[in-house]
């Protein structure tokens, strides 16, 4: 999976441990969740940090849901949930990892 890389230019907000967003751990870096996007420092600015493409969680038997216990991550128009150091998003009846 890879990411694309845009910068979130209007972002004086400057995220870190404590600063009130979820933070979301993503491959070598850590995300914040914001405003149902996340944001990574990149380079002295932040950055969307989002997938492109699609890719499928594959074997992954447990159903999320509110309660399961897993944190939940507003993003876009649904909700990812943080599992094993990634998010899982449901789409058409699987898991997607984003």
């Amino acid at each position: 999976m890879t990411t694309m890389h845009q910068e979130h230019s209007s972002h004086a907000h400057a995220h870190g441990p404590g600063c009130g967003h979820p933070e979301v751990p993503h491959g070598d870096h850590v995300d914040y969740a914001h405003d149902g996007h996340l944001h990574r420092e990149h380079g002295g600015h932040w950055d969307e940090c989002e997938p492109s493409g699609h890719t499928t969680h594959e074997s992954h038997d447990h159903q999320h849901s509110e309660g399961c216990g897993h944190a939940r991550v507003q993003h876009g128009d649904h909700v990812d949930y943080l599992h094993d150091g990634h998010r899982h998003a449901a789409h058409e009846g699987h898991w997607d990892d984003h």
